[in-house]
Order: C-alpha cells, then sequence, then structure tokens
C-alpha cells in the first residue's frame, strides 16, 4: 500500500459525454468529450463534498439522489420539476455551488466525424482524449510540483470489456507512452456505477456543456460560462477564462 507521504494532494474524477464509436455518429452530437476535476483533497472534503451534500438535504431530503446530467435535462429519475421557474431556481443554485468552489478542468473534445475522415484506421476517441487528458494533468502537478506524487485517477465502471481495456491504455500511457515519455506515478480507480460520489457527480455536470461548447460555439451555453473559469490555463489563476485553449480545452483533430 502506498504510504501517506507519496501521495499528492490532489484526486481526480472522471466522466465523459457522447459515444466513441465511429460507426454510428450522431449528427446532433457528434463528439466525444472526456473531462478529469482535478480537486484538492482538502477542500473536496471539507468544502465541496458538504456544500453538495446540504444541497441535496435542501432539494431531496436526504443526500442518496445521484446528481446525473441526464436526469437533470430530461427531469426523471427524481428530477420532476413542478414548473419552469423551480428548475430555473434548482439549476440556479447548482451552478453557484459549482462556480463557487475550486476545481480545475482538463477536458478534450474529439470530433468524431473529422476523425473518421483523416484517419484511416483512427485509434479510440477515448483513448485518444485519455491520453491528452493525462499529459495535461502532469503538466499541472508539475506546477505544482508534485508530479513525483502518487495521484489517483478515478472512474466509473463501463463494463468488464470496457474496463479492461480503459485499464490497459491507462498503465500503457502512464508507462512512458506519453509525450513526455515518462512514467507517471497516476493509479485508476474503478467505482461502481451505484456510488454516490460528489467528484463523479460534478464530472458528469461538466462534460456536456463543453461539449456543446464545442458543436455550437455561439449559442447561449450557461453552465459553460461557469465552467470556463475552471479550465485548466497555460497562465494559471492569471488566465482563468482565457489561454485554455490546449490546455484546459482541447479539440481534436
Amino acid at each position: 500500500m502506498t504510504t501517506k507521504q507519496k501521495m499528492s494532494d490532489y484526486i481526480v474524477y472522471v466522466d465523459e459525454s457522447g459515444d466513441h464509436s465511429l460507426i454510428s455518429i450522431d449528427p446532433e452530437y457528434p463528439v466525444f468529450v472526456l473531462a478529469f476535476c482535478i480537486f484538492h483533497k482538502k477542500h473536496y472534503a471539507e468544502a465541496v463534498v458538504p456544500a453538495l451534500t446540504h444541497f441535496k438535504f435542501s432539494h431531496f431530503g436526504h443526500d442518496m439522489q445521484v446528481l446525473h446530467e441526464h436526469d437533470i435535462r430530461k427531469e426523471k429519475n427524481g428530477f420532476n420539476f413542478a414548473n419552469r421557474k423551480a428548475r430555473h431556481a434548482f439549476m440556479a443554485e447548482l451552478g453557484s455551488i459549482i462556480d463557487k468552489h475550486n476545481f480545475i478542468i482538463i477536458s478534450v473534445a474529439i470530433d468524431k466525424t473529422k476523425l473518421a475522415k483523416q484517419y484511416q484506421a483512427p485509434d479510440n476517441p477515448y483513448h485518444i482524449a485519455l491520453k491528452f487528458c493525462m499529459e495535461r494533468l502532469y503538466y499541472f502537478l508539475k506546477e505544482k510540483r508534485q508530479q513525483h506524487l502518487t495521484t489517483h485517477v478515478v472512474v466509473e465502471n463501463r463494463g468488464k470489456k470496457e474496463d479492461s481495456e480503459l485499464e490497459l491504455e491507462f498503465r500503457r500511457i502512464r508507462d512512458r507512452n506519453n509525450a513526455h515519455q515518462l512514467s507517471y506515478p497516476f493509479e485508476l480507480v474503478f467505482a461502481d456505477k451505484k456510488t454516490n460520489s460528489i467528484g463523479l457527480q460534478l464530472a458528469d455536470l461538466v462534460a456536456r456543456p463543453i461539449g456543446l461548447k464545442v458543436i455550437r460555439p455561439n449559442q447561449e451555453n450557461k453552465a459553460f460560462e461557469v465552467l470556463e473559469k475552471k479550465l485548466y490555463s497555460k497562465n494559471g489563476r492569471e488566465g482563468a477564462g482565457t489561454g485554455y485553449s490546449g490546455y484546459g480545452l482541447k479539440c481534436f483533430p
């Protein structure tokens, strides 16, 4: 077991939006988005988790409700709003909590149509996005001087075959098959779909607004306006909301 002294101060929660199939591409959403949400463990445990827990108690009376973007959007599985005003108030409060609390987003959007056209035998979009995200996670940790410490990357189970493929690709990228040709001290953690993880729920809420911004950049996107300030920037905190192209948001190809 890794000793406490070798752990980094950060934890990463991962989710995606869209599927990674290149055979059947949805013309309304032709992208695959992978999002890494990076939290400082102390802030996550002492501020983020309590804030979302109180939010759940306030709206549902219990903290077992999972904040799932698809369910909120489709108003199902517990998200049955009385009217538009109630839905707007719910979303505004949730957006305010996300806006208030600190975390960093590293995301990659794969244009599947372009990928299929430009490459004769394109790689799995998930694997492409994973590599870019892991490389940028290393940049971030290096800035924090924690690149030599173990950082855990938490993903949701997707199925035995998919999980095995993901773990293999994760280890391949981690063990020098990356832009730095270094061994990253990253550890993959699988979470059951029933796990009520605040970090995974926030990652789920992040991915689709980023995808919609890439597809329709001129369309109003209030969720992205909140998230934009959290995208990893080459200029650090001074560059919040700018300088994230290729860093906190990479589009490929």
